[in-house]
């Protein structure tokens, strides 16, 4: 599994932006991804960050099978504010995220991939994170 997590184009405003997560199947065989994916955020030299992801939309929905042929994409879309520090934070309020880690579920595979282009969270790493979809474009909001 190959993962991305990368702008939405257009989408920061009023404090907050929104990132895509993509995972790509490279193997050769199918196989399924499903749920909330689960994220640590990585430092420039690969040190974990700060980071808690909370589901956008809970009590609804919360997971799809969603079957990747070899190739083939799953998304989810992360809004969180790379600017506006939350209660205990100063300043710049986290370090600058370079590398995303994601536990893929439901098997609780591990891939890791860039943040691009590199950003802070704040409020200590606070992400809210939609259930994993197929395709490469993700759900339209977190």
């Amino acid at each position: 599994m190959a993962a991305t997590f990368t702008v939405l184009p257009g989408s920061p405003r009023a404090g907050n932006i929104v990132y895509t997560l993509r995972l790509r199947n490279r193997g050769h065989v199918a196989c399924f991804v499903s749920g909330l994916p689960t994220l640590r955020l990585l430092g420039r030299s690969g040190n974990p960050l700060p980071t808690h992801v909370r589901a956008g939309h809970p009590g609804r929905l919360t997971a799809v099978r969603v079957v990747l042929a070899p190739g083939g994409y799953a998304s989810a879309s992360a809004r969180f504010s790379p600017d506006v520090p939350g209660p205990g934070e100063a300043g710049p309020c986290e370090p600058v995220a370079y590398r995303v880690r994601i536990v893929v579920p439901p098997g609780g595979g591990t891939t890791s991939g860039p943040v691009d282009p590199p950003t802070r969270v704040c409020e200590h790493g606070s992400l809210t994170m939609t259930t994993l979809v197929a395709g490469k474009k993700g759900p339209s909001t977190a």
